[in-house]
């Protein structure tokens, strides 16, 4: 097993209201020459289906023959599905190696004290795939960037281009005030090395701040490039497209590599050869179809945590099965509790807990709702809940959905 430890250290031992420090990052960023030898990047950022554009993205550059590294997050049954090869995870002595070069290099800087911050785990992975990139001969990295933009070390690095998916009210009051500020602090991680922005069709009050947000970043040199999934013979096809609300995320990763594929003065991938790669597409826990290993229990998983997402999970099994016979929910109350509920009226539910003390499940439930911890979940007891089973909610319980199910995660895409 490789040593996460350089990963976690210093967020592990943080003092109570110290933050993540950026300027630590770039320090670590120069010690291991990151700022000056680096691949070229394409960053993806936005308030929801940031890893399905990322995943998309990844693919149709693989696609055009291009050696691609694709760093996303958080993982779902192995830390090594943090950095990918072509669609394929990095190896335990990968992982452990991508460690220790961290930690060579964290040694050499101040320390935490001094920086006035520390290093989060976030930002070292995607650091170690810049160093794993590089140690390949990558020609390109897909990374994506927390919930972040401004404040996310993606900005640091300064990204050649960036796919910009929707952007509304997630993380209000943390991010900015309103969905506007929200914009401004996702496009500022453009900079002086980006040469595009491909965003999908925002909301009206999100499309000038972009726009007036991005020239100011890149100095007047970079417009919007508007991709419209709507729009008649926008690739990929609608039947290469992700299933439910991430086909649009498809859409835009796919546009956002190829249109880096042009920065880069590389061609894009011919359109058979895009297809047949897509076609292998598997994304987790983005209405992934699974059985209970040696029954003939089904279920799909899906990391929606609102009612548009739920509504749109339930809209997609009631065309694969006759019937719901059991949702396993795993919302915590900071998440919209009140939604679910609505949009999973007269269905059977139970409500999963997740161990971790800074989250609550206090929320007055239905009465008929069941209720479990995760880790009381097993093979025998989602079984002995029917034939169909939908599993919903936050990506740590659908990681540990996909665990319990024993589904494949390492390989996202295979461009061979």
């Amino acid at each position: 097993m490789p040593n996460l430890d350089p990963f976690f250290t210093e967020w592990a031992t943080r003092a109570p209201g110290q933050s993540r420090s950026l300027s630590r990052a770039a320090m670590l960023l120069r010690a291991l020459d990151l700022e000056r030898e680096r691949v070229p990047v394409l960053g993806v950022v936005g308030s929801k289906g940031k890893g399905t554009t990322a995943t998309f993205a990844a693919a149709t550059l693989a696609a055009a023959g291009l050696r691609t590294v694709l760093v996303t997050g958080p993982s779902f049954r192995s830390y090594r599905e943090r950095v990918r090869v072509d669609g394929m995870s990095v190896t335990d002595t990968e992982l452990h190696f991508l460690g220790e070069a961290l930690e060579t290099a964290r040694r050499t800087l101040p320390t935490v004290e001094e920086s006035g911050g520390y290093l989060a785990p976030s930002g070292l992975f995607l650091i170690a795939g810049l160093l794993h990139a590089r140690s390949i001969g990558a020609n390109v990295c897909v990374l994506e960037a927390g919930m972040g933009g401004h404040r996310d070390e993606l900005r640091l690095v300064g990204p050649e281009a960036v796919a910009l998916g929707p952007v509304f009210g997630e993380h209000l009051g943390v991010l900015g005030k309103t969905v506007p500020e929200i914009a401004r602090e996702k496009t500022l991680v453009a900079g002086k090395r980006t040469r595009a922005l491909v965003s999908l069709p925002q909301k009206a009050q999100v499309t000038p701040v972009v726009a007036q947000t991005l020239a100011e970043a890149t100095g007047g040199r970079v417009s919007p490039e508007i991709v419209d999934p709507d729009v008649e013979g926008t690739e990929p096809p609608v039947w290469l497209r992700p299933a439910g609300l991430s086909a649009a995320s498809g859409v835009l990763g796919t546009a956002a590599a190829n249109r880096m594929s042009r920065t880069l003065g590389q061609p894009r991938p011919a359109p058979e050869r895009l297809r047949s790669v897509l076609t292998g597409v598997r994304l987790p826990a983005r209405l992934s179809r699974h059985h209970v290993p040696g029954t003939s229990t089904e279920v799909v998983v899906d990391s929606a945590i609102d009612r548009v997402g739920i509504t749109a999970a339930l809209t997609h099994v009631r065309d694969l099965w006759p019937g719901v016979d059991h949702v396993l929910l795993c919302l915590p109350d900071h998440k919209d509790v009140s939604g679910a509920v609505a949009a999973l009226e007269g269905i059977p539910v139970t409500m999963v807990r997740l161990p971790e003390t800074h989250l609550r499940f206090a929320y007055g439930l239905p009465g008929h709702w069941g209720h479990t911890d995760v880790d009381d979940l097993s093979p025998a007891s989602v079984t002995a809940l029917g034939e169909r089973v939908l599993a919903l909610g936050t990506v740590y319980f659908t990681g540990r959905m996909l665990e319990l199910l024993d589904a494949p995660t390492d390989r996202l895409f295979d461009p061979s």
